[in-house]
């Protein structure tokens, strides 16, 4: 089968590997969709030992992986069960499934493991796509409990934004706790962010959206935001609070990831206001007494989801008719890989998914 590793400065390339075989309690997906997540240009531009190590996983030495051997990369796989090996539950998953996969493996034992939270995994999470072969291939060998079932009325495409991106949005709407009742400010309006005002739009949430991006700011209206911000031409902070009666919104989302963006979401947001902080990278500086403490806010830090919480955002998009397909803006074949990459790498556009 072909597969695309990130090859680091930029580089892509798109090699020859094994058909897989499944294990016991294994399955192979024949891959449908698999999504560029903006995650995946870390180790596009910087390598994957690079990005292992910034972002704290163990290495692949010390999980008797060889360090110089190719890992396919993407981690927003969707595709069908093409084969099972032995110990799969077929009333679970069998042949012709439309499944998505749930992007981490970890002991499976631990706590964080047992409730869904691989990534949070007390012996170390293993991501596909940087540790392990990820879904930029024709195939992809993962454990039957990473997958989650695609449900009917979703497309292939569909499911993979869900298995990462659109997802991540809807795990920080979780610990937001957010309701109709709420007002929500979105920094960053890439596909996360986007994601962020299509389903709280859904949840009948007022949504303002902050970018400095035009055709960014004029996607999150079509995708149900009530208005909009160009960061660049003013001031965030004071156009929110003028758009909330001078007080400031309940909730708050950072999808930037910028120190400025991350200050700038604290400080839209009223007395008791939440904000969640979605964005990788960087660092956050603020006023303890100024900017949290006398204001009672509450910082929530929101890393991706739940298996669970990937499978319930999936339900909801379908029993709301939230048109998740509409982030896609670029559709490419795996051999265009290094054209798909150098696009995407300009950030001028949406999301990007390899089509099987």
């Amino acid at each position: 089968m072909r597969g695309m590793i990130f090859k680091g400065d930029r580089e892509v390339e798109v090699l020859n590997f094994d058909d897989p075989i499944p294990g016991p309690g294994e399955v192979v997906i024949e891959m449908k969709a698999s999504g560029m997540c903006g995650s995946d240009l870390h180790p596009y531009r910087l390598g994957q030992q690079e990005v292992i190590k910034s972002m704290g996983f163990k290495d692949m030495a010390s999980r008797g992986l060889d360090e110089s051997a190719p890992v396919i990369g993407g981690h927003e796989p969707c595709g069908v069960v093409a084969e099972t090996g032995p110990g799969v539950n077929p009333k679970a998953f069998r042949k012709g499934d439309r499944v998505m996969v749930f992007h981490y493996e970890g002991c499976s034992c631990c706590n964080e493991c047992r409730t869904g939270w691989t990534q949070l995994c007390e012996e170390g999470a293993a991501p596909h796509g940087l540790i392990l072969h990820g879904g930029h291939a024709e195939y992809m060998k993962v454990p039957a409990s990473c997958l989650v079932h695609l449900p009917d009325g979703m497309s292939f495409a569909g499911g993979a934004a869900v298995t990462c991106g659109t997802s991540t949005a809807w795990g920080a709407l979780l610990r937001l706790d957010i309701s109709a009742r709420d007002q929500l400010v979105v920094y960053g309006l890439g596909p996360v962010g986007l994601s962020a005002v299509q389903l709280a739009s859904a949840m009948g949430v007022e949504v303002i959206g902050v970018d400095i991006s035009t055709s960014r700011m004029q996607q999150a209206i079509e995708f149900g935001a009530t208005h909009v911000i160009n960061g660049m031409e003013q001031d965030p902070v004071e156009q929110v609070h003028k758009l909330s009666a001078g007080k400031g919104v309940s909730c708050a989302m950072d999808c930037a990831g910028t120190e400025i963006t991350r200050l700038q979401a604290i400080r839209s947001t009223s007395t008791w206001g939440k904000i969640a902080l979605v964005g990788i990278g960087n660092q956050l500086s603020a006023d303890a007494m100024k900017d949290v403490i006398r204001r009672q806010r509450t910082i929530i830090g929101s890393y991706t989801f739940s298996e669970v919480a990937m499978k319930n955002c999936a339900q909801f998009i379908v029993d709301h008719d939230v048109k998740v397909d509409d982030l896609f803006t670029d559709y490419w074949r795996l051999d265009q890989a290094d054209e798909a990459y150098k696009s995407f790498d300009k950030q001028s556009g949406g999301k990007g998914v390899f089509i099987f």
